[in-house]
């Protein structure tokens, strides 16, 4: 999954005071085959994001990387659920937190992460509901010519 930043570009100088920062951007770059830059942007990006909401971590996977619990699902997950609940708020939350095995305070924290960055999840959402029709279509498919 890609998402579009369509943004003017700025451009810092940084002066690495911390022994081996510099070094383990460098290593991080290199694995990721990216560039110093970038690698460099987006961890400072998701420092400055899991700064303003703990709790909320970054991991790769499939899709890329995203946002989710440190200890638990993807934001997009959360929200996913959170969206098709009913009733109030506070229902819903309290009804993901026991659907997914987390707390209140959890829920709410992936939902004040979703305010923030609600396009960013809202891609995120369409583009795994889209993989989930296809692997349905996939398998509906595989079960008519299958069976008989």
């Amino acid at each position: 999954m890609t998402i579009d930043y369509t943004v003017t570009m700025t451009v810092l100088s940084i002066r690495f005071k911390r022994p081996g920062a510099y070094e383990r951007l460098k290593r991080g770059a290199a694995q990721r085959a990216e560039s110093i830059s970038s690698v460099g942007e987006c961890l400072i990006d998701e420092g400055l994001r899991m700064e303003a909401h703990p709790g909320i971590v970054y991991r790769d996977g499939p899709s890329g990387r995203r946002a989710g619990l440190a200890a638990g699902p993807d934001v997009w997950e959360v929200v996913g659920l959170l969206r098709g609940l009913p009733g109030s708020v506070e229902e819903r939350v309290a009804a993901a937190a026991a659907q997914l095995g987390l707390t209140d305070a959890q829920v709410r924290t992936t939902s004040r992460y979703y305010a923030e960055f609600t396009d960013e999840i809202d891609a995120e959402i369409a583009y795994n509901d889209d993989i989930a029709d296809r692997e349905l279509a996939t398998w509906e498919n595989e079960r008519r010519l299958l069976s008989g």
